[in-house]
This record gives structure tokens, sequence and C-alpha cells, in this order.
């Protein structure tokens, strides 16, 4: 009796105590979502991220890196078709590295404003350049991630009123063919470096320039080594919010329709937020001593077009769509 009693109490007790180790693993058994970013964890973006994970938290476990610290700008994409990656902010011209045809999006002077750019994603031909990243890439758009207008930001003390007066100018773009035309379209002469290394290149005159958004240049302080800034405003200056399609797929439908929503919050959230710091941001690099002023934008915007239009790139865009966006 003695012996079955504690037999019986020992089956009981280890069934106890499996079902009790289990409860733990069961809590815990969401998908891992890493995301990676090259902006700091001051952005604005890193707030929509907050935003983005605090939504989907019931259904996974969100892991944000920020800075470029767990892959370097420009790798991004290449760790998500690798499966390295799960999410992350990836820019247009990554994409048209592998898509040409994406390249019509990093083109100069193409959207007008953030309502433009949304419009555009949100439509039929947005929903055309999305397909391809999901047929070719394995990667789903889940919407672009506005930072502000792209403004020209330079050390010397140089009046540019044209192109024709950015001829030498070292100004700094991101690595990749398609920035580097875009350096090229505004006449300056493009010098590839990654985004960490600006400050020093503007402070030590490896470059004598950069281009990025003003939040940008606030975040980075750029402006502590920058004269002027010439309000080019020559590219509606986007990310792309982005999830590898092997994650998206595995969700189901009612997942996918509520990560998506939650996306399309943070993002907004993030739009409106960049665009009332840029109209605070002309006034505080005014006070902090330096020149900002309009330069001939439509001097600016003819030369830009012209260089795309005679370019490789352009052959490679899809028929008459640079005309139906501009009728967005």
């Amino acid at each position: 009796m003695t012996i079955n009693a504690t037999r019986r109490e020992f089956l009981v007790g280890a069934g106890l105590l499996a079902t009790t180790a289990a409860f733990p693993a069961l809590a815990q058994d969401k998908p891992k979502l890493r995301f990676s970013a090259v902006f700091s964890e001051q952005d604005i973006r890193a707030e929509m991220m907050k935003m983005f994970a605090a939504a989907i938290k019931d259904d996974f476990v969100f892991e944000g890196y920020y800075g470029g610290n767990l892959f370097k700008q420009g790798t991004e994409l290449v760790a998500l078709q690798r499966g390295n990656l799960e999410m992350g902010n990836i820019a247009p011209q990554d994409i048209s590295k592998q898509i040409p045809e994406w390249s019509i999006v990093t083109a100069a002077y193409l959207f007008r404003d953030a309502a433009h750019l949304k419009t555009f994603f949100a439509s039929d031909l947005g929903a055309q350049m999305k397909k391809m990243t999901e047929d070719q890439l394995g990667v789903r758009v889940l919407g672009p991630t506005y930072f502000g207008a792209r403004q020209i930001g330079l050390k010397p003390d140089k009046k540019i009123t044209t192109p024709a007066d950015m001829a030498g100018i070292k100004l700094r773009m991101p690595g990749g063919d398609a920035w580097q035309f875009l350096g090229t379209a505004l006449g300056a002469n493009p010098v590839a470096m990654a985004y960490a290394e600006v400050y020093t290149g503007l402070q030590t005159g490896a470059i004598d320039g950069q281009d990025n958004p003003l939040p940008n240049v606030e975040n980075m302080k750029f402006y502590e080594v920058m004269s002027q800034i010439v309000l080019t405003s020559h590219l509606v200056g986007f990310d792309l919010l982005t999830v590898s399609k092997k994650v998206w797929d595995d969700m189901g439908a009612e997942k996918q329709a509520k990560f998506q929503a939650a996306a399309d919050a943070a993002v907004e959230f993030s739009t409106q937020k960049h665009l009332a710091r840029e109209k605070e941001l002309v006034e505080l690099f005014k006070s902090k001593g330096l020149k900002l002023y309009e330069p001939d934008i439509a001097a600016f915007r003819k030369y830009a077009q012209e260089k795309y239009l005679s370019s490789d790139f352009a052959k490679d865009w899809p028929a008459g769509m640079v005309d139906k966006i501009n009728g967005l």
C-alpha cells in the first residue's frame, strides 16, 4: 500500500511538474521579429516602431535594432532575403539594385510631397510596385516611412542658386548607383559614404556636404559642422517598412490584417510628426547661425529631370508610369 501510494503520488507530481513547466513555453511561443534600421533610437521613426511593437505585442515578440547595430546600411534587404532578419527599414534605392524598375521612385522631383507619396503607395500603381518585391525578392512592403524632403547641407559658405553652382562640390550620398546618380543630377560630385561617418566627413573636409531631410540633420547633429542649408526639396525622403514574405505568409489572414493596420497607424503617426518637425527646424537652424534659403527650384527640377530621362535608369521604368504618378 505504501509503495503503491508513493508511486501514485510520484506520477501525479511528475504530471503536475510537466504541465507547469509547459506554461512558460506556451506563454513565450510567439514568433520573434528582429527589426533593423540605420536611423538612431532618437529618431521619430524609432518612436513609430515602438508604437508598432505595442500594437502587435499579443502576437509577436518585437526586437528593434537601431543605428545600424545589427545590419549596416544597405545590407538589410539581403539579410531579409536570406532569412537572417524578419523586418527592416529598407531604402528604395536598395530595392532598385535588384529590381531596376524601382529606380523610378528614387528619381529627383517625382513625388510632390508626403501626401502624394502616400497616395501613390495606396494606388494600383503602388500595388504593382509592391508585388514586384514580393514576387522577385520575397519581401512584403508594408508602407513608405516618410522622413522629410531632402535638402542640401554644406560646410563651404558658397551660395547655391542653380545646379551649375554645385560643380566641384563633394556631396556625400549613400552607396549604390541610384544614390550616386541622384548626386550627379543635382550638379554635384557624389561621394559614397556610410551614414554614421558623415559628421566626421564634414568635420575633416573629406566631403563638402550631405543631402538629408532636416530631422536627420538634427538627429545626427550635422548642423554643428555645416554653414548653410540649400532648400532644394529635391527628393521626398522615404524608406520602406518591410517584413519577410515568409513571416507574412505564416501569419494567416486575420493576423495579417491586424499587422498591416498597426503598420499603417504607426507610419501615419511618424509622417505627421516629421511634417510638423520640418517646419520647426527651419527656424531652429537659423537660430544656430546657419543660412537657409531656397535656390532656383525650377532650374534644379529641369536639370534633374533631363539627366534622368536621358539616363539608363529611365529605360527600366514601367511605360507611362511617370505621367500616371504626376496625374495622381
